[in-house]
């Protein structure tokens, strides 16, 4: 049997979580134009939300775009990344959860984990 706080938690997400680990570039959406980020990799993911590590804190409500490795190819030849925006949900020792706001796929090219288009 489950305990409440348990229940409750695992009731609140509505899309399974599969701890994948891969490298993951970020960097903070700013307003001003400012450039700010950092490297980290990922603890775990599902089609809504991804948990990472950061070099630096974050704060929460803010928006990210995110740079993943993918696993997978395309054409079993042509590396993968996952280019991400979401907000900030949750900040906890050296963790931060984003909610995915808008994704897509791209090749990984030359220049690797970068975040330009």
């Amino acid at each position: 049997m489950l305990d409440k706080s348990t229940q409750t938690e695992q009731d609140r997400r509505s899309s399974n979580r599969f701890a994948i680990e891969r490298d993951i570039r970020y960097r903070v959406v700013n307003k001003k134009g400012q450039q700010e980020g950092g490297l980290g990799k990922t603890v775990n993911m599902s089609s809504t939300g991804i948990l990472f590590s950061t070099e630096r804190p974050i704060v929460p409500g803010r928006t990210l775009e995110i740079a993943v490795s993918w696993p997978a190819q395309l054409n079993n030849s042509c590396p993968l990344k996952l280019c991400a925006r979401g907000r900030v949900v949750r900040v906890d020792n050296g963790l931060a959860a984003i909610h995915i706001q808008h994704y897509e796929f791209r090749t990984l090219g030359s220049q690797g984990l970068t975040l330009a288009s």
